[in-house]
């Protein structure tokens, strides 16, 4: 995608938290759509090959969740981790990183992520169909800005890290901050 596109329309999976169902799995599904989590709002989102991996787990997501302070501070309302995950392992994913402020979103048919160009095959890993990594800053459904990491194809050898960095987005958000300011 390229600043200036819209994002996909898409309905997102996902399950929620409802104490009114008790028992030892109080969860509801709850249909949310790309409009839902995105208008209105200035927001940074972030897409990754899988939750629970090395890379996504030990630098992105914490990044991410250790300085959404400073975003908030930077103009940005919401911080979402999106995955070709479905909603089961994307809740538990956050339960077992202590994620408190970054939201995740499931794409678990990876459609969202196949209209946003970004699907890829990692049979290699054997992954299947997941997410490019990526990082957005979006304004009412917009992108501002996009940090794709270099080399997208299916099965690559490595996975690249770097562009889309939680310490990379704030950079873009403070040279735009310095900008508007002048």
């Amino acid at each position: 995608m390229i600043a200036g596109a819209k994002l996909p329309n898409v309905t997102f999976h996902t399950r929620v938290r409802d104490d009114s169902i008790g028992g030892s799995n109080p969860f509801r599904w709850q249909d949310m759509t790309t409009e839902d989590y995105f208008a209105g709002k200035r927001v940074v989102l972030f897409s990754l090959p899988g939750a629970f991996t090395p890379t996504c787990s030990t630098y992105q997501l914490p990044g991410f969740e250790d300085n959404f302070e400073k975003f908030q501070e930077m103009g940005i309302d919401a911080i979402y981790c999106m995955s070709v995950n479905d909603s089961f392992v994307m809740n538990k994913w956050a339960e077992s990183q202590g994620i408190k402020n970054v939201k995740v979103i499931p794409d678990g048919s990876g459609e969202f992520t196949r209209r946003a160009g970004m699907l890829v095959r990692k049979d290699n890993l054997g992954f299947g169909l997941r997410s490019w990594r990526y990082a957005a800053v979006v304004n009412n459904g917009v992108v501002e800005a996009w940090f794709e990491e270099p080399g997208l194809c299916d099965n690559h050898g490595e996975d690249p890290y770097g562009e889309s960095s939680p310490e990379n987005v704030m950079k873009y958000l403070e040279t735009a901050a310095s900008v508007a300011a002048q």
